[in-house]
Parts: structure tokens; C-alpha cells; sequence
């Protein structure tokens, strides 16, 4: 069953490489215990099928990272992209978007957390495995107060723009 307004997180954890990116082995990711980390918080989380991919690379990521000033100013204290990748391939991609310090890169590499949310695609038949459905969500003391799930293959209701309209 798919988590909706109303519910806690589930308790699960997530993966964050916070340092900037050097040439070499970074260091390990940091573990991030999800009920730790939106205690006393109103996060703006939004998820999306896998970094660098075409909608979420061309429109979802820039979207945050460009308002992501904005969307703190009504009272959001962070905003995290959530993906089924692992933290290296979120910090680079957070990276070369421009994401640090506005949009927390928090990598989910074998879909739990996704799972215990009840969001997960199966997208094996495309050669993506198990990933992440397309969405939005407010959560403030690690409950949801809003969610914007998408419909397969669209990018309609999670966008920064539609959650920083809903703010």
C-alpha cells in the first residue's frame, strides 16, 4: 500500500555523498536515518526514476535547483531529491547540476526506503530494474502533508513549480 497524506515515513535510511566532488574515490556516503533527519523539519521531497535520465535531467532536478531559494522562503527548511541510484552517482549528478547547497542529492540504491513508501515502478522491462515513481511530497515532522504522484510516463504534478504554487 502506497503511503498518502496523513502517514508518518516510514523508518528506513538514505544515502548522501555531501562533500564536493574531487578526482579519485570520494569518501564513503554518509548514512541518513530518514526519522532523524525530517524531526522538527518541513522538507519538500521529491522523487523521480533515476538520475541523469531524459525528464528527469531536462525539467525535474533544474526545476528544484533553480527554485530551490524560493521554495525555502515559505518556511521549507530543505528540499531532497530522492532516486533508486546510489550516492556517488547522486553527488555527481548533483554536481553537474549545481544542486549543492540548494537540493540535498539522497540516493536510495536498492529501492527499501522506496519500497517501505509503497513507490516503486518496476521497470525491468526497459533494463532500469526497480525504481522510483515520479513525485512530489510536503512532509513536515516526518508526516506527509502533501503528495503529488505522477501517472506512468508524466511530468504534470511534481515539478518545483507546482510545489512551490502549493506552498
Amino acid at each position: 500500500m502506497a503511503i498518502k497524506v496523513g502517514d508518518k515515513l516510514p523508518a528506513g535510511k538514505l544515502w548522501e555523498l555531501p562533500v564536493e566532488w574531487s578526482a579519485g574515490c570520494p569518501t564513503a556516503a554518509d548514512e541518513i536515518d530518514v526519522a532523524a533527519a525530517t524531526k522538527g523539519k518541513r522538507i519538500a521531497i521529491f522523487a523521480l526514476p533515476g538520475a541523469y535520465t531524459r525528464t528527469c535531467s531536462a525539467a525535474h532536478l533544474p526545476g528544484y535547483v533553480q527554485h530551490a531559494d524560493a521554495i525555502k522562503a515559505k518556511k521549507v527548511d530543505e528540499v531532497w531529491c530522492l532516486s533508486v541510484n546510489d550516492a556517488m552517482v547522486m553527488a555527481a549528478w548533483g554536481r553537474d547540476n549545481k544542486a549543492g547547497g540548494k537540493v540535498r542529492m539522497m540516493g536510495d540504491g536498492s529501492a527499501l526506503f522506496t519500497k517501505a513508501l509503497g513507490l516503486e515502478t518496476d521497470l525491468t522491462a526497459r533494463g532500469m530494474g526497480v525504481r522510483s515513481q515520479r513525485y512530489s511530497m510536503l512532509v513536515e515532522d516526518g508526516v506527509v502533508k502533501a503528495l503529488n504522484l505522477e501517472p506512468p510516463g508524466k511530468f504534470e504534478v511534481s515539478g518545483a513549480d507546482k510545489m512551490l504554487a502549493s506552498l
